[in-house]
This record gives C-alpha cells, structure tokens and sequence, in this order.
C-alpha cells in the first residue's frame, strides 16, 4: 500500500486505536445526554448570574432554622444543606430567589454511572486511565494528520475552508465534517489528556495558598449585610461553608471560580484569600468542556462530534479498503516486455485506477498486448510501441504518492526503441494547480529521447466520464482504433423511479435535436438545473439529463445519436405517454439569487437548464445567454422560449455564435473574446458566469475566460470559482 506519509500516518493511528477510540465514542454519545438531561429538569437554575449570595441567605434564613452549606454544582443546580425549623436535617436543591425547595438531590442514572466508569477507565482502574489519556491522545495526533491531509489536498491553510470536490460521497462528507469538527474534537483530546494527567498527579501543585489580609475590626453585621456576599453571584459561587460553632475563631470559608476566603462571622471581614491556581482553573473548564455540564448547547455540540468521530471511522476504512481493492483488482495478462501498450498510473487516493482499468480492458478487448503499472515503477519496455499516462495531481502540484519516483527512473531508464506517448490529467478546476502535474510529465516526455507525442495533454474535470469518452474518442482516432468504454452501470432501484407524462416532443431539427416536456404524475420537488436519469431496459445503464423547469413542467433538450440507446428511445416517445425516471439534486448548478447578474454559456443542448432558469428570473436579476450552435435552424426550437423572455426583460441580452453558417467558423468561445470587457467587468463586480454543455466547449471556454481575467483582471479564473462565480455542469 503507496500512500503519502501523512495519509500513513493518519491511517496507522486509526488502525492502532480503533477499538479504544469507539468505546470511547460510544459512551461519549451515551454521556453526553446527561447535561441535556440536567438542564432540562425543573431544579436546573438560569438566573444565577442575576442572585448574590447575600440574597439566597437571607431567603435561606428566613425558612430554616440553621443553613449548613450552600453549593453551585457544575450543572448549575443550587444545593443547600439546613436544619429545618422541626430539627431536622435535609439536603436538597432550591429555587435561589425563595429558598423554597425545589428537587430531592438524585442519584447518577445507573446508565450514566455505568458509561462514566468504562469512559474513564474501561473498567482497568490506574491502567485503564492511562490507556485512555494515551488513546486521547492518539485520537489528537489523528486530527492533526487529518487538518494536514486536507491542507494537502484544499492546496494551502489559504484554502482550507474553500468548496470541497465531491469524488465520492465518503470522501466529501469525510472532509466537509472534517472541517466542521475539527475544533470540537480537538477540544475533546487534549481536555481528555489533561484530565488523564490530573488524575497521575503529573501536573504542576494546585494546592491553595492562603494570604492572611489586614482588616479593620467592624462592628457586628448580619450576614446579608457583608459586602463579599453582595458581591459575589452564585454564577461565580462554587461553595460557602458555615462555621461549625459560634465561636469567633470559627469563620464561613467561601470558594469561588477565582479563589478561596476566609470570611469572619460576625464582621464580614475577609480574614484571609487564595487565588485559584491555573492548574485548578484548566481542571474545572477541562471537565466543563470534555463532558458539557452545565449547557445544552455545547452538550449538543459534543453530541454530534462524536457521531461525526463514528463516521470518520467508517468512511476512512471504507475508502482505504475502496483504495486496496482498486490495486488489487487488476492482473497483467502480458508482461512489461511483451506489451506494446503500456499505462502508467499515478493516483494518491486510488480514483485515477478504474479509469486507467477502463482503457485497459477496452485495450484487451480490441485484440492489444498491454501492460498497466504506476509512474513510479517505470521500467525498460522492449516491446512498446505507445505510453498512456493517467495521472492525477497532489495538494500544491505535487506529484502523487504512486509517481514521485518517476521524473528520477524516467531519467536512468532508456528506450530503445521510439515510444509515442499521450498525457491524461485528472483534477479539479477549483484548485489552482488543475493538473500542474500531468502538464509537468507531457513536458519532461516531450524533452526526452525516443519519445513522442501522438496527443495533446488532455485534463478531465471531476472524474467526468464523459470527459473521458471524450478523450478516448480522440485517441482512437488518432490510433485507427475503436476501443468501446462502457458506461459505469447505476445501482438505482426501479422501484423507486417516478412516472411522468409526455407533455409535447418536438420533431428532429436539421441537428437531429428535439425538445421534450414531461410532467410529473405526483407533485415533486425540483429546480431547473437539477438532473433527470433515464434506465433504458436494454442496459439499464443511467443517462442524466440537465433539467429547465418551466410553469411546474420539465423541458429537455436532447440530441439523437445514431446508436444512442436512450437518445433514440426518448425520440420516439409519443404525447401522453408515460416513462419512468429519476429527478436527482444538482445543488451546484442552480440559478444564483445572491448575485446582481448572470452571464449563462451553453452550447448545443446545455442551453435547456438555462430556458427554465430564465422562465424563473422573478428577482430580474440580469441575465445575458452566450449561445453556439451550428446553423440558424439550430436555434429555432428555442426561439419561443427566448423571445418570451426578452419581452418580459428576465432575459438581458442575446449573443450566438453559429459554426456552419460562415467560412470562418464561429464558435461560442469566440464571441465571448469579442464581449471580453464586459465579461471582465461582470466578474469584477460579482456577476456570476454558468457554463452548461459539451466537455470540449467547457475546456475552450474556460481557457478563454481564463485569459480574460488575467489580461483584464490581473488574477487566474479558479479566484473567481473559489468565489463560486463560476458554475459548471457539463458532459
């Protein structure tokens, strides 16, 4: 197993202390219903910052016949200890404005004694306490391998909190949560270690030191009359004991947060004090903010941290089984010297793989001798005729953790024989080193000896597969080939699929395009901009479509292809027909209501969302459509939709670039050169740009926009995705 030596790390002290680290957590959910509990009982006092001790006594004194004690738990329940005015002794919590009793003190519930005592010590007693200081600890070292990990990956503490890739739904939640969390968790290890090292007595002395004080001989006061009790509020009482005799040597001994006195009891003076060290001070807000006594809120909080601690467990595990299971899915049917087609993978997390198993399995299939390793195993090959690089990139540009050794090998390693070469990069363009790696590898094969290159540097957003139909289209027809990439089968359940109807469907246009209405049988929840997935029965293999949602009505718009299973079937849907499918959540690409303009880029069918967000523009936020299609007729059966929107002015401006009805071809990434001010412009003041379409119009466009906002803005594209005024769906 190739992984990083912070993902290592990460994974070793999870391995190593999973068992501790779940009891831990399991009891840690169990404890922290007890605050919650506490507080929402009837003795749970609120007003305590609002009652000095003076007052409670005076209440106290006026109903019972001797007052003991009286105490402010952690849980801010007010407990007094009195003789009642029949002589007997009783111990209970009070309300503090009446003295009057409230509650019977109560005993730990039997679950929460039970959970405490194996959350403390597992039941070891000494060795149980340091087992669980050690495993806090390792829990801490955990988080600080994980903040580094995604400092890795996010590209810097800069971008730490910016918008996370959803590769999968593990790994995102892993990584969102983990942000979210990461504070609470890191206060719940290290007050666990401190109280750990209380309990062996390894911290500096918090024993008082008293300082006897000068005071002035008073005459006689009542108590309710002694300045320190005026002035201390029973938020800042810990206790107040009384003396024991009448005796004036005898004195009340008051604790606070902040220290210890010595109070006469007759003149009020304080005869002595000791401030609370800050060891003691770092013990109370310690168990205060390792268990939540005393506030819901934090209590909650600590609730949901160690649910999330539970997840963290599951996800890691399952991702890094994920990640062993992809390396070891795949076994060379040809060795390294009897392939002439060899692929060389480098991942850090194990998604690059299936990919590159993809292509290797087509390659297998056409009839080809292949080989498949990583970068960093790359070796002589004698009988190779072409490379295909699949890489991703690490944090910074870095290399990942599977071709970190491959720049050096590529170096000592000569071929014999030419080799030519293609480049893949996976990454995201929210990073601002999208695929810095994969450029570094096309530019070092291209410099060395007996290397060429057949294609140019490809970049795949997202682990887009239609991105990569895309470049395997290419490929093949540069090789003369017609490798065939099957689509990833969904896992969807038919039975869950919803039944709409067929509104209306538009004959095929001269671009074998066609528009279709459905309307949901049962009234749904849906945006334009979420997505529709069709299962044909041929293969059940799911199609998603980008939906306009127009008058509570879905429009599509779809293109025909020749032996498109989906396309054709949808083609032929007849009105009032009726067809399953599935609406799904597309929560980044819907129409921003927190912005002042929007410029929408589509071409082809990726303009459909954009007909039903405009449909949707109540607010009149501007709105401008940068539109390519081939002809004039490719317009046309969106003409309807767009010029109803320009007369209701919830659409701006019309730009379209047609490919074929001129001798220069015009394509959408050219008008927007010419509009490249007011793009400029647009961002600089907030606007937000939509992009929705094929993979390839999405890279030229982007490029563009790129070069816009460096020459006119003086800053690279992905400032402004980070800012999330760049928002894509495209296939």
């Amino acid at each position: 197993m190739t992984i990083s030596i912070w993902r290592y790390s990460h994974f070793a002290l999870a391995i190593s202390s999973f068992v501790f680290i779940l009891l831990a957590t399991l009891t840690g959910i169990i404890l922290a219903f007890e605050p919650i509990s506490n507080q929402l009982k009837p003795y749970a006092v609120s007003n305590t910052g609002t009652v000095n001790v003076a007052e409670t006594l005076t209440v106290l004194q006026n109903e019972y016949d001797e007052v003991v004690s009286l105490e402010v738990d952690s849980n801010n329940f007010v407990k007094a200890s009195v003789f009642s005015l029949e002589g007997d002794s009783e111990t209970f919590y009070l309300d503090p404005k009446t003295g009057k009793k409230i509650g019977d003190i109560e005993k730990k519930a039997p679950i929460f004694e039970f959970a405490t005592n194996l959350h403390r010590s597992l039941f070891l007693k000494s060795t149980g306490r340091f087992l669980v200081g050690l495993f806090s600890f390792l829990l801490f070292l955990i988080s600080v391998t994980g903040i580094q990990l995604i400092l890795k990956r996010q590209g810097g503490i800069k971008k730490f909190f910016s918008k996370v890739v959803k590769e999968n739904i593990l790994q995102y939640y892993h990584v969102v949560l983990g942000r979210w969390f990461l504070i609470p968790i890191v206060i719940i290890t290290l007050t666990g270690v401190y109280l750990s090292l209380e309990k062996f007595n390894l911290l500096p002395s918090s024993q008082l030191k008293h300082e006897a004080l000068e005071h002035n001989t008073s005459k006689k006061q009542a108590v309710n009359d002694f300045e320190i009790f005026n002035t201390t509020n029973l938020d800042h009482l810990i206790s107040l004991e009384f003396p024991f005799s009448e005796d004036e040597e005898d004195y009340f001994i008051l604790k606070t947060k902040s220290g210890e006195f010595y109070v006469n009891q007759y003149t009020g003076d304080v005869l002595s004090k000791a401030k609370t060290p800050m060891v003691s001070k770092l013990s109370y807000w310690s168990v205060i903010l390792h268990t939540g006594q005393g506030t819901i809120i934090w209590s909650i909080v600590l609730l949901l941290s160690c649910f999330a601690i539970l997840f963290f467990m599951y996800s890691g595990f399952a991702m890094s089984l994920k990640r062993l299971g992809e390396r070891s899915k795949l076994k060379n049917k040809f060795n390294k010297n009897a392939a002439e087609y060899v692929i060389l993978i480098g991942t850090e997390t194990g998604h690059t793989n299936k990919f590159a198993h993809q292509f290797y399995n087509a390659l297998l299939k056409a009839g080809k001798s292949v080989y498949v390793s990583t970068l960093n195993q790359y070796s002589n090959y004698k009988n190779a005729k072409q490379i295909i690089v699949f890489t991703s990139t690490y944090g910074e540009g870095e290399a990942p953790t599977s071709a970190k050794q491959f720049k050096k090998l590529l170096r000592s390693v000569k071929q014999e024989q030419t080799i030519d070469f293609s480049v893949v990069g996976f990454g995201s363009l929210m990073y601002p080193e999208y695929c810095k790696y994969a450029v570094e590898v096309d530019d070092f094969l291209e410099k060395q000896y007996n290397f060429k290159r057949s294609l140019p540097i490809f970049k795949i957003n997202n682990q887009s597969f239609e991105a990569f139909k895309t470049w395997v289209n290419q490929w093949n027809e540069v090789n003369q080939l017609q490798l065939i990439i099957e689509p990833p089968k969904s896992n969807v359940k038919l039975k869950t699929l919803k039944d709409f109807k067929v509104i209306r469907r538009t004959e095929l246009n001269r671009d074998e395009t066609f528009v279709i209405q459905l309307k949901p049988h049962k009234k749904m929840k849906f945006q334009s901009g979420d997505l529709i997935g069709f299962y044909p029965k041929e293969d059940g293999v799911e199609r998603l479509y980008s939906i306009g949602k127009i008058d509570g009505d879905i429009i599509l718009s779809i293109k025909k292809y020749e032996f498109g299973i989906c396309s054709s079937w949808l083609s032929q849907l007849q009105t009032s027909e009726t067809i399953k499918a599935k609406v799904k959540r597309n929560l980044d690409f819907h129409f921003p209501t927190y912005t002042k303009e929007v410029i929408m880029i589509a071409n082809g069918t990726g303009i459909a969302p954009f007909l039903g967000m405009i449909n949707q523009n109540h607010l009149n936020v501007k709105t401008h459509l940068f539109w390519g299609g081939r002809t004039k007729q490719s317009l046309e059966i969106y003409q309807n939709y767009i010029e109803k929107a320009l007369e209701t002015e919830a659409l701006n401006s019309v730009n379209v670039a047609y490919s074929q009805e001129q001798d220069n071809k015009i394509y959408v990434q050219d008008i927007i050169k010419e509009h490249s001010v007011f793009i400029a412009n647009a961002l600089k003041n907030e606007a937000v740009i939509m992009i929705c379409g094929s993979i390839a119009m999405q890279n030229r466009v982007l490029e563009m926009l790129d070069q816009i906002t460096i020459e006119k803005l003086k800053q690279p594209l992905h400032k402004f995705e980070n800012n999330e005024q760049i928002l894509m769906d495209c296939y």
